[in-house]
């Protein structure tokens, strides 16, 4: 890791024309990361600006940068190609493949610069000319926060930089009760709180701001949508186009939904299944050594963690949930076993 460091310091000497991208609907990790990083960048004398390939929800609109985000759409589209094409770097942070970034990716793709993908995620593309990737970092912002101690440069995280990038870390880490939460993660934190953090704040500002609607819908589908399968250790949400539209819901709104799964007494697998404009899009969280980052693979064109992934179907929804039932007995033996580990005590 440290030579690929060596060699981004190297790169960095110099001032840039810097893109940071991040990948479809960025959560605190992800914008996270990329407006720490930007920042950090500017304030070392390169000319620096975060792309999101959509729209993000707005607990997070607080972190400091927000207001220069440019958010692609077909609005933004030649602004964001333009921008695109002139930068020497482009850094990909939080994912490992171009199709994370939809119609964005073809313009990355086709970009002179130097493309440099930073991310934590399994088996990632080879899309990029070189990674710092690290599937044992609990966030991505850890691991901007070693590559600014790396460049020697700690001394430029002021406060905004650490919010955001604690932000990341106790979003990816569910508050720090993840298995991911280790020693490192701790000491990481530690020294950004030195840095004058106020971690309340940051947690009111992401967990505590909810509407009136988003509460309703979370009730409605705690109530009447949530379904479990004893048999195989799942529980799993199917929520349709109708029913977002009934609670006004946004983007983020549906956030979080599946966790309320995964916490049954009992369950391995949690999914929430769920109705979008463009496809059906699934979100998988597991316990104990369950892979659902196989499991997306296998049969959802998905990926990301052991235990927290998603994937996507070009099915109708009741055919993907039909896809998605058929899938578990080839499942079961497996599901039983992590739910027998889960049940050990010391």
């Amino acid at each position: 890791m440290m030579e690929k460091f060596e060699a981004l310091k190297l790169l960095l000497e110099a001032p840039k024309k810097i893109i940071i991208t991040t990948h479809h609907k960025p959560d605190a990790d992800a914008l996270g990361s990329s407006l720490a990083w930007c920042r950090f960048l500017n304030k070392k004398g390169h000319q620096a600006k975060v792309i999101a390939p959509s729209d993000y929800p707005r607990f997070l609109n607080w972190m400091t940068g927000n207001s220069d985000v440019l958010v692609f759409n077909d609005t933004t589209k030649q602004q964001a190609t333009d921008l695109t094409n002139a930068a020497d770097l482009i850094f990909c942070l939080d994912f490992n493949s171009l199709s994370r970034i939809n119609d964005y990716g073809e313009i990355v793709k086709n970009a002179r610069g130097i493309k440099i993908m930073i991310d934590h995620h399994l088996q990632p593309d080879d899309f990029a000319d070189f990674q710092i990737w690290d599937t044992a970092a609990a966030a991505t912002a850890i691991l901007i926060f070693k590559l600014i101690k790396a460049l020697q440069s700690q001394q430029l995280i002021d406060v905004c930089i650490a919010e955001c990038l604690y932000a990341g870390i106790m979003t990816d880490t569910g508050s720090f009760k993840h298995p991911n939460t280790n020693q490192e993660v701790h000491e990481i934190v530690a020294q950004l709180m030195q840095i004058g953090i106020n971690t309340s704040r940051i947690h009111k500002q992401i967990f505590d701001n909810n509407s009136e609607e988003k509460l309703k819908f979370l009730g409605f589908a705690l109530s009447e949508k949530l379904v479990v399968l004893k048999q195989y250790h799942t529980a799993y949400f199917v929520i349709n186009h109708k029913e977002l539209e009934r609670y006004n819901s946004q983007t983020g709104d549906t956030e979080g939904l599946v966790n309320y799964a995964l916490s049954l007494e009992g369950i391995v697998m949690a999914c929430l299944i769920i109705e979008r404009s463009d496809a059906v899009k699934l979100s998988f969280r597991s316990k104990e050594n369950f892979s659902v980052n196989q499991f997306a693979r296998d049969n959802f064109e998905g990926g990301g963690h052991r235990n927290a992934a998603g994937g996507k179907s070009d099915l109708n929804l009741k055919d993907t949930e039909t896809k998605f039932l058929e899938a578990l007995p080839h499942y079961e033996n497996e599901l039983l076993i992590n739910y027998k580990i889960e049940q050990t005590t010391c």
